[in-house]
């Protein structure tokens, strides 16, 4: 057997442990470890049956011809690099990683939307500069087309042709993140908050990053802000909602707008003092409130049910209709059916969308 040393450095990430953690399981040392990951030694076969066992994979998936390298976190734009260990970072890239190796499976199989994302290229640098909100605009008018909140964030950008995937729970210190294109665009949500209008503020954000960011370095604060001015632009677009935000802390109003445009009151909020139709020490005083009534965690509202992906989940219904049923879409993908199952679990019964 051919061993690929970057399929065990994925399984080790996907399993969320350090090297010295895996040297310990398997019984050998973290050099050892090393040396294995950086292709200088091939573990023997009493040891891969070993490394296999403690990864929960079969020994195949160590086989070479498997695809490209891992992701790392040059490829992903992550929203805060510090609040997030680099071991979390490499479990919840890898999962994206084989995500995209189910994807470029069921490519096989399936016919998926094309890939129709506006491109408008921002430069890391400009700090008050026009470029969110005019790529914004772009986006929205390619892909929403008319005035008003957006009804489906997901949905909309599934039908854009971007894969939409949920951490599973043990990536749940991450927050959401993007991958410009492997082999498809990619938006990685984290449900564990389980807040509906965080949620969607997080994809429009990770859409700015889709937009904006093809060539910039992730995880700058510039290029972070950039992508939440790309959010409150396409969510609530200025020309849409200025003379509807309030100049004071209306809660009611606030409320109301809330229901309809999908927006936390937190978002609004940060809106109106954007667009200066809020003053600097009324928003203070506003976000202070909030804070003193639990609101930053929970806003008052009757709670909504997240928007869930159903592009992958459909894809591999067709595909078990065609004849290939989850196992063997989990060999074709060289993933084992449980990660398979994490990533894309089935429907109890047929969706109406």
């Amino acid at each position: 057997m051919l061993f690929d040393c970057e399929r065990l450095t994925l399984a080790r990430r996907l399993r969320g442990l350090r090297k010295n953690q895996l040297a310990d399981s398997v019984g050998t040392t973290p050099t050892a470890i090393g040396q294995y990951e950086a292709g200088v030694h091939r573990p023997s076969e009493r040891t891969l049956g070993r490394l296999a066992l403690c990864l929960g994979v079969p020994v195949e998936f160590f086989h070479a011809g498997h695809g490209s390298a891992v992701l790392d976190t040059a490829h992903a734009h992550f929203r805060s690099l510090r609040s997030t260990t680099q071991v979390e970072r490499d479990q919840a890239l890898a999962y994206g990683r084989i995500a995209a190796d189910v994807v470029a499976a069921l490519e096989d199989l399936v016919e998926f939307p094309d890939v129709t994302l506006p491109e408008w290229p921002v430069v890391p640098d400009e700090i008050a500069g026009p470029g969110p909100v005019r790529a914004a605009l772009l986006a929205r008018e390619v892909m929403v087309g008319v005035p008003g909140p957006v009804p489906h964030l997901v949905r909309l950008l599934e039908t854009h042709g971007v894969v939409m995937i949920v951490l599973p729970p043990s990536t749940e210190r991450v927050d959401a993140f993007s991958v410009s294109a492997y082999p498809r665009p990619m938006v990685m949500f984290n449900p564990a908050k389980g807040d509906y209008w965080r949620n969607r503020f997080d994809g429009a954000h990770e859409l700015g990053h889709l937009v904006m960011h093809a060539d910039a370095e992730p995880g700058s604060k510039i290029v972070e802000d950039q992508a939440n001015r790309f959010a409150a632009e396409f969510l609530m677009p200025e020309s849409d909602i200025a003379d509807r935000l309030p100049r004071t802390a209306d809660w009611s109003r606030l409320a109301a707008l809330k229901a309809e445009w999908g927006v936390s009151m937190a978002a609004l909020l940060y809106r109106a003092r954007t667009l200066k139709i809020m003053k600097e020490v009324t928003y203070r005083n506003a976000m202070g409130t909030m804070s003193a009534q639990g609101w930053r965690r929970h806003e008052p509202g009757t709670p909504r049910p997240l928007e869930n992906p159903t592009m992958l989940t459909r894809a591999v219904e067709l595909s078990c209709d065609s004849g290939t049923g989850r196992d063997q879409l989990a060999g074709r993908s060289r993933v084992t059916r449980a990660d398979l199952d994490l990533l894309i679990p089935g429907r109890s019964r047929p969706s109406l969308d």
